[in-house]
């Protein structure tokens, strides 16, 4: 099954998108959430392209390296706005944004 050799990086991208979803929900919280547009936006974007990767891999496509390497560029932007933030579940959301970019890297390499 094509999923086996990349199960690894499957479990990262679930990860990644797990706390996307997690970043995404409790910024809406927020008191000014406004303030928090950008890192909605890009958890919103990084969960999806981390869901999409995770399912392609398990399907065996053809365009693993192409993905991956997108998929790498949006965590690594979406970590870089959540670091900004002071809140936890920004933190935690950039650590495995940046754990999730640098697995992708490393397999379109």
């Amino acid at each position: 099954m094509p999923h086996e050799q990349h199960t690894a990086l499957i479990n990262t991208l679930h990860e990644c998108m797990e706390a996307c979803n997690h970043c995404f929900d409790a910024c809406l919280e927020e008191d000014d959430v406004k303030m928090m547009a950008g890192c909605i936006r890009l958890d919103r974007e990084c969960a999806d392209i981390c869901g999409y990767l995770e399912q392609a891999l398990g399907r065996g496509t053809p365009f693993a390296s192409e993905l991956a390497s997108v998929c790498a560029k949006i965590c690594e932007e979406c970590g870089n706005e959540c670091k900004q933030h002071d809140h936890d579940h920004c933190q935690k959301c950039a650590d495995a944004c940046f754990k999730c970019a640098e697995e992708c890297k490393r397999f379109a390499a």
